[in-house]
């Protein structure tokens, strides 16, 4: 009997998760580690097989941005779709980036971003992310 029921607490714990919940909350985690320029918690939140591409054309690999982590001051994250496929996730919407620059001058970059996730023994990891520049609205 006891048997049974922790079987059945297994299962109710299981189902009561929620992946929706859990990729955004390692988007969450990503955007801090970002802005704080946490390299360790870059590393493991995102992929070795990282694509990382940008809206002017660059392409990072997990490498790269863990050695040039940037200098963000803000991000900005809209309303996204979230996509659930077993163990990979899609996450799109608008992101506004605020960069700071070499002469201490600030950027803002509005962005709709495609971000992929793969969820693995090590959690939530981004595995690819595209990004493409929005035209202010007149």
């Amino acid at each position: 009997m006891v048997k049974w029921l922790l079987v059945f607490a297994a299962a109710a714990s299981l189902s009561a998760a929620d992946p929706k919940a859990d990729v955004l909350a390692a988007m969450e985690s990503w955007k801090q580690a970002v802005l704080t320029k946490d390299t360790a918690a870059l590393d493991r939140l995102l992929h070795p097989d990282l694509t990382y591409s940008h809206s002017d054309g660059r392409t990072q690999t997990k490498a790269d941005v863990l050695a040039a982590p940037g200098n963000t001051k803000s991000i900005t994250v809209g309303e996204n779709s979230v996509r659930i496929y077993g163990n990979t996730a899609l996450i799109k919407g608008p992101m506004e980036f605020v960069n700071i620059g070499a002469n201490g001058a600030t950027t803002t970059i509005n962005l709709s971003v495609l971000q992929v996730w793969l969820k693995g023994p090590k959690g939530w990891q981004l595995v690819a992310r595209h990004s493409t520049r929005l035209t202010p609205a007149p």
